[in-house]
C-alpha cells in the first residue's frame, strides 16, 4: 500500500443477532483528504465507524493507522491513536455545562488528582472564541438549541488535535452559515494532513467536499472511487441497486375544506400571530431559517409548550390544547426532529417503541393481547419497510431512518388526522426518504392534512401544495404550487421580500 494511506481497515466482520452487518469490508483513508461514506440506512457505515471508534469490536478482520496494526478495545484508546468522532445521535447529558461537555473523559487533574476548573474554564472560552461560537462556558447544555450542540460536538473533536475524525452526519442538525464554517476548518484540517472520513446523504454536499467515495450496500462495499470520476446519480444507483427515476412521488389529490385552523398563535418571545390552516388532502410546508419559529410552532400544537394566544381548530371545531394529550385525542400527532431526545426510548424494543402511542388497542379486558399487538405492528413494519431482525430488538441497534419509520408506525397506528412532520428526512439516505414521501401522500390521498417542516428546499417544493414561510417568529409569506422556488422562499426567510417589494 501507498504510504499516503493514513488509516485502512481490512476483512472486517460484525454481526449482531439475527443480522450481519459487515461482511468482509475493506477500506482506506488517505492523509489530508476527505473519504465519503455514502449507502442507506442500515448500510453499515456508522458500525463501521463504532468499530474504528472502539465503540464495537470486529468478530473479524484488521485495522492499521500508519500500516501499523492497532487493537482499539475502547473509545480512550482510540482517542489515545488520534482518532476522534462526531457521532450522527447527538448523546450527550443535559444538566451537563459547556465545559463539562468539551472535556468528558479528559478533565485536566492535579497531582492530588483534583480537577484544575481554571484550566478548564480558560480552555473552553479560548476554544469557544477561536471558533466565534457565542456560549457561556458555564451554560447547560439543555438551554442549547439541537444545532449548538451539534457545532460543540464539532467543536469537541477538533479541538483532540486528532489525525483521523470521523464525521456522521455532521450538518444534519446545523444552520447553512454553520456548514460553510465546518467546511472552511474541513479545508484547514485537510491541509494539515488529517484524513477525514465523512457520512453524508446529502449528495451535493459530498460531491462539494470529498476526494473519494465509498459506497456500502447491505454490510458490503460495493464500489471505491475517485470523487472526480463518478456523478450523483451513479453513488444513487450504486447505494439503491437500482436507477431512482422520481424522487418525489408526489399525487394530484383533490383538495377539501379546512381540517387544521390556526389563528393569532403566540407564545412567549418565541412567536406570535401566526395564522394559517390546512385543507383535507393537502401536504403544506413550514420554511425558514434555523431560530424563525417553525419547529416551536409546532410544539406548542402538540402540546410541548405552553399557547399564550390564539385558536386552534380541528374540523371546524376548537380545542384547548396543555399537554400533548390534549392534541392526540383530537387526532394531532407530531414526529419530533430530535428522535433521540423526543422520540424514541432507546432500551425498549421496536415493539414497545411502536405500540406505546396505542396501548389501549392492546391493554382492555384486564390483560395484555400480545398476539394482537405483535400483529398490529407487522402490518406497520410492512407498510413502512423497517427493516430490523425481531420485533423484540432493541431499537437503539437500528440504523437512525430505521428509527424514524418505527417513530412513523408509531404515530400511524392512532390514524391521525392531521399529521406534523419536523424535519422527517433528516440524516436518512434516498430510499427511506421515499418512504416517508410515500407515507405522505397516502395520508394525504385518504383525507388527511400533513404539515411538513422542513430545512431542505427541494423536499418542500417536490411535495407541498402550499408552503409557509415563517422569518423571526412570524409567517413572513405563503406560496402556492406555481409560485414555488428556492428564490421565493429565501426571499421572505430572510426578510428581503418586503423590501424588494417596497
Amino acid at each position: 500500500m501507498g504510504s499516503d494511506v493514513k488509516l485502512r481497515v481490512q476483512g472486517i466482520e460484525k454481526s449482531f443477532p439475527g443480522v450481519k452487518a459487515l461482511d468482509r469490508v475493506n477500506f482506506e483513508v488517505r492523509k489530508g483528504t476527505v473519504h465519503a461514506l455514502c449507502g442507506e440506512n442500515g448500510a453499515g457505515k456508522s458500525t463501521l465507524m463504532k468499530i474504528i471508534n472502539g465503540i464495537y469490536k470486529p468478530d473479524a478482520g484488521e485495522i492499521f493507522i500508519d500500516e501499523q496494526p492497532v487493537k482499539i478495545q475502547n473509545p480512550i484508546v482510540a482517542r489515545s491513536l488520534g482518532i476522534a468522532m462526531i457521532a450522527q445521535e447527538l448523546n450527550f447529558i443535559p444538566e451537563m455545562s459547556v465545559e463539562e461537555n468539551i472535556f468528558l473523559g479528559r478533565l485536566p487533574v492535579d497531582g492530588m488528582g483534583k480537577v484544575n476548573w481554571r484550566e478548564v474554564r480558560q480552555k473552553t472560552n479560548e476554544l469557544l472564541q477561536n471558533e466565534h461560537l457565542p456560549y457561556k462556558a458555564t451554560e447547560k447544555l439543555k438551554m442549547l438549541t439541537t444545532s449548538d450542540i451539534q457545532m460543540l460536538e464539532i467543536m469537541k473533536a477538533i479541538s483532540n488535535d486528532a489525525s483521523i475524525i470521523v464525521m456522521d452526519e455532521p450538518t444534519s442538525s446545523i444552520t447553512q452559515k454553520e456548514v460553510e464554517l465546518l467546511f472552511k476548518k474541513i479545508e484547514i484540517l485537510k491541509a494539515k494532513g488529517c484524513a477525514i472520513v465523512y457520512i453524508s446523504h446529502k449528495m451535493d454536499e459530498v460531491f462539494r467536499i470529498a476526494d473519494d467515495i465509498t459506497v456500502f450496500r447491505d454490510g458490503t462495499v460495493v464500489k471505491s472511487m475517485r470523487a472526480e470520476d463518478t456523478n450523483i446519480d451513479e453513488v444513487i444507483a450504486l447505494m439503491v441497486g437500482r436507477k431512482m427515476e422520481n424522487v418525489y412521488p408526489k399525487e394530484e389529490i383533490e383538495i377539501g375544506e379546512p381540517l387544521l385552523e390556526v389563528k393569532d398563535l403566540k407564545s412567549g418571545l418565541l412567536f406570535e400571530d401566526v395564522t394559517f390552516h390546512v385543507n383535507k388532502g393537502e401536504i403544506v410546508g413550514f420554511a425558514g431559517l434555523v431560530g424563525a419559529g417553525r419547529t416551536e410552532t409546532m410544539r406548542c400544537l402538540f402540546g410541548l409548550d405552553p399557547i399564550d394566544g390564539g385558536t386552534v381548530k380541528v374540523h371546524g371545531k376548537e380545542i384547548t390544547i396543555k399537554k400533548v394529550s390534549d392534541a392526540t385525542n383530537a387526532g394531532m400527532v407530531m414526529l419530533s426532529e430530535d428522535r433521540r431526545r423526543y422520540g424514541i426510548i432507546p432500551m425498549r424494543s421496536v415493539r414497545e417503541n411502536a405500540s406505546l402511542s396505542a396501548l389501549e388497542k392492546f391493554f382492555y379486558g384486564g390483560r395484555h393481547h400480545k398476539q394482537e399487538e405483535i400483529d398490529v405492528v407487522a402490518k406497520y413494519f410492512d407498510k413502512m419497510s423497517v427493516k430490523t431482525p425481531t420485533q423484540e430488538t432493541p431499537i437503539k441497534s437500528l440504523s437512525g431512518g430505521n428509527q424514524q419509520k418505527v417513530l412513523l408506525a408509531k404515530w400511524m397506528m392512532r390514524d391521525p388526522e392531521v399529521l406534523i412532520l419536523d424535519e422527517p428526512t433528516r440524516g436518512i439516505d434516498v430510499g427511506a426518504k421515499f418512504e416517508i414521501y410515500k407515507l405522505m401522500t397516502e395520508t394525504a390521498k385518504a383525507g388527511k392534512a400533513v404539515v411538513m417542516v422542513s430545512s431542505e428546499l427541494p423536499e418542500l417544493i417536490g411535495m407541498c401544495d402550499r408552503i409557509y414561510v415563517m422569518c423571526e417568529g412570524h409567517i413572513a409569506g405563503e406560496l402556492k404550487r406555481e409560485e414555488f422556488s428556492q428564490e421565493a422562499i429565501m426571499m421572505y426567510a430572510t426578510g428581503t421580500h418586503s423590501i424588494i417589494q417596497d
